[in-house]
């Protein structure tokens, strides 16, 4: 069976940061690393939940928004997929430090936190989404432009 692409990078290796895991076509493929991985520090349910209700909300309003395919978590609990389509990957990381800084700023519940919006609404926390994001908006903030991992 073929390998996946993202199986062939070797994770012991990277860092927090902005990647480009693959483009297909017109759509990009972003790893969004808020933990280093196999490191022992993920981040819990309800982090990974609030910041992906939190996330998905901005970047989808924001000026990206016709553009997004995709956002998620990671299964391994060390980040986050977004997959857009046709655009640069420095205006994607633009929008997403601007969706993070929103979340840092937002007073008031997580986006979509009733049970009518959401199949696990009482696990949601602004606070822990907050937290998280406010740490991967300063990782964002050194970004120099290189979207590759280091040890391709």
């Amino acid at each position: 069976m073929k390998r996946i692409a993202s199986f062939s990078v070797d994770h012991d290796k990277i860092g927090k940061g902005m990647y480009i895991s693959r483009i297909d076509g017109d759509i990009t493929s972003f790893d969004l690393r808020t933990r280093v991985p196999n490191k022992g520090d993920y981040m819990d349910n309800v982090t990974m939940h609030s910041v992906e209700h939190m996330l998905a909300t901005f970047l989808r309003n924001g000026e990206i928004g016709k553009n997004v395919i995709y956002f998620g978590p990671m299964g391994c609990r060390t980040g986050f997929y977004l997959l857009t389509r046709d655009l640069e990957p420095m205006a994607v990381l633009e929008a997403l430090k601007a969706a993070l800084a929103a979340t840092v700023a937002h007073e008031g519940a997580v986006f979509g936190a009733t049970r009518k919006e959401c199949g696990n609404y009482l696990e949601l926390d602004i606070a822990a989404a907050k937290k998280e994001c406010a740490a991967y908006l300063a990782v964002l903030q050194e970004h120099k432009g290189d979207f590759s991992y280091a040890n391709e």
